[in-house]
């Protein structure tokens, strides 16, 4: 929790410097007589501290009011995100041609336009990404592990993470995940982390959740927890998925009926993640292992344990350009499917979105492995 409070430290700072670049640039390019400018200012605070605002008061005395707040502010960052990389990629192209001297001297109605035409490509693309997160692709991968199972020689597993069930993920997401779902017709199914958002209290009050129990696939559903599950009070986030009858694994293994191994690892966000090794200790490496670990970090490590299907989320891809790029960086594997000697991964990028309802450069997904045995 420490190591979150210094992220959420530095991610303050952060978002403070860019309203206050975006505050300076808009006056410089505006310029504005000294009412406008004091409507300008009392503008960015207000868009600024709509999220900030609305994050906490969802989390202390979450009410309709709160959630207004709280959408009205995360429907803003992603604006913020390209109004600021639009002002950036602007300023270095000027900059760089103070010394090369390759820009013509613009007409007041020529800046103008350009200026609109920005801004009409920053609200398309927040369109687009509004779109585009709305669109849930169904990614089928077919795989072969050799090994026997009991019964029949074949499975289809359908796996979901990163729902972020909450004030903007809500309801009808649900209900479109079940429908979903039934239409694949998997034989088992499992949620990598993050099935609820920060905060449990607006997911509490509307039920969310509820509907999957009418889920019925032979094999079950089975659910780990993600690095939000534990941004939460972890009594109250215990307590919802045993009212949604949602079996949880917290480093623990269960074992199938046909002698599938499904090895749940905690979170390591919750500073508890046991070793792998520790987990494997009676594994039966005769039988098919699959291995669900939220943040797709240390992969060599399940190559070496011999785990057959490894299963995460959390990266989101980025979820927004260019923090893909980010996430490419930080992770062997940001999104999609990688093996590594006889392991197969996944990192999905994931249904549902964390703060604004966008995407851009990935899309939303649920992904069903048709996997066939000896």
């Amino acid at each position: 929790m420490k190591h979150f409070h210094i992220i959420l430290i530095v991610m303050t700072c952060l978002y403070a410097v860019a309203h206050f670049y975006l505050y300076q640039r808009l006056h410089l390019a505006l310029a504005p007589s000294p009412t406008a400018k004091k409507f300008l200012l009392g503008a960015i605070i207000l868009l600024a501290f709509s999220f900030i605002g609305g994050m906490i008061l969802e989390r202390t005395f979450s009410s309709p009011f709160s959630r207004a707040i709280y959408r009205f502010g995360v429907a803003w960052l992603p604006f913020v995100l390209y109004t600021l990389i639009a002002l950036i990629a602007i300023d270095l192209v000027r900059f760089a041609s103070y010394f090369f001297h390759f820009l013509p001297q613009f007409s007041v109605q020529a800046t103008r336009l350009i200026a609109v035409g920005v801004a009409i490509l920053i609200v398309g693309t927040v369109i687009y990404g509004h779109i585009n997160a709305r669109i849930t692709k169904i990614t089928n991968i077919p795989l072969r592990i050799h090994k026997n199972v009991e019964g029949k020689k074949n499975i289809r597993i359908a796996m979901v993470s990163d729902i972020h069930f909450g004030t903007i993920i809500n309801r009808s997401w649900e209900d479109k995940l079940v429908k979903l779902l039934q239409v694949q017709n998997p034989d088992l199914i499992v949620f990598c982390g993050d099935i609820v958002d920060s905060d449990i209290a607006p997911v509490l009050r509307y039920n969310i959740g509820d509907h999957l129990q009418t889920l019925t696939p032979p094999f079950g559903f089975y659910a780990i927890s993600g690095n939000h599950e534990h941004l939460d009070r972890n009594d109250s986030v215990r307590a919802y998925f045993k009212k949604i009858n949602l079996p949880m694994l917290t480093d623990s293994v269960v074992t199938l009926a046909n002698g599938i191994q499904i090895v749940g690892r905690n979170d390591r966000s919750s500073r508890m993640q046991r070793p792998l090794d520790s987990l494997m200790i009676h594994i039966d490496h005769s039988k098919p292992i699959i291995v669900l670990n939220h943040q797709p970090f240390d992969l060599g490590e399940a190559v070496e344990q011999g785990v057959d299907l490894h299963l995460s989320g959390h990266t989101h891809h980025g979820q927004l350009f260019p923090f893909n790029l980010i996430t490419g960086a930080l992770f062997e594997l940001s999104w999609g499917y990688l093996q590594k000697g006889d392991t197969h991964f996944y990192v999905s990028s994931g249904y549902g979105t964390w703060g604004p309802n966008v995407r851009v450069g990935n899309r939303p997904e649920i992904v069903v492995f048709d996997v066939e045995f000896d």
